[in-house]
């Protein structure tokens, strides 16, 4: 299986401004090559608890540019964004291919000591999609708290994914929760894992630091940013990530369960 190039935007997001954002993430863009491009959280707005002014239809604005974005760059892009389906409001991750079509997670853990749990309405489904032969799941911010929603479960005799991702609105002020978690959850599943978070301040005056990285399925560090807007990229290797599974196979010892 090919090695995978994947490319994470750290961004400092304008205040619930979408054609701003939309064309921020176009610059930052601009002259990157890669597999998988990795947007923050509500990239297009910030983290915001107004969806009754910002949110799309399913296919809305957003959606379209990011696959003009995927087909442009014949890569895939995973961000997430808000959008009103019936009567509710989801914080919902896209994962577009640049042929067009897409599958959709909606976070599950939402943060109510900001209100999140108030104004969304809560996923109850992973999503694993694959690229390029490779396994990934895609989570959102709050997810990164409870390990069991990211448990890399066996699967024909394999474990289920190959990289874990989450995209974030992560403060400064819990920096350190953020780090050493993305770790943990990283030699836990022993998987590669990658960990997108905004910069700035936003419009409630919260202040984001960064510390995007790229972990290795060990958890040792590969690549990672505080505080600018910046592209980290970098390559994931299969072949040393199977051979570490091989050697050190701690997942066949995992509990099996199903939430």
């Amino acid at each position: 299986m090919q090695d995978l190039n994947v490319a994470l935007v750290q961004s400092n997001p304008a205040w619930q401004d979408v054609d701003r954002n939309l064309a921020l993430h176009e610059k930052l863009l601009e002259n990157i090559e890669t597999d998988v491009i990795v947007l923050p959280e509500m990239f297009s707005t910030g983290f915001t608890m107004n969806p009754e002014k910002l949110a799309e239809s399913p296919e809305g604005k957003t959606l379209q540019w990011m696959g003009k974005i995927a087909a442009e760059k014949t890569a895939c892009v995973a961000g997430s964004y808000i959008i009103k389906e019936g009567n509710h409001y989801y914080n919902r991750l896209h994962w577009i291919n640049p042929f067009g079509s897409y599958r959709i997670y909606d976070k599950r853990h939402l943060f109510r000591m900001g209100g999140e749990d108030k104004v969304y309405q809560a996923g109850n489904k992973r999503q694993i999609v694959i690229w390029k032969g490779w396994s990934i799941l895609p989570l959102i911010c709050y997810d990164l708290r409870f390990p069991v929603w990211s448990r890399n479960r066996a699967k024909n005799d394999q474990p289920e994914y190959d990289c874990l991702l989450y995209i974030a609105s992560w403060p400064e002020k819990r920096r350190k929760h953020w780090i050493n978690l993305l770790q943990a959850r990283a030699i836990e599943n022993q998987a590669y894992l990658l960990g997108v978070n905004r910069v700035g301040t936003d419009g409630n005056e919260i202040q984001y630091c960064g510390d995007s990285c790229i972990l290795q399925y060990d958890g040792n560090l590969i690549e990672t940013n505080k505080g600018n807007s910046q592209v980290l990229q970098s390559v994931l290797s299969h072949e040393k990530l199977m051979a570490y599974r091989k050697s050190f196979p701690a997942w066949r010892d995992s509990d099996p369960f199903i939430i």
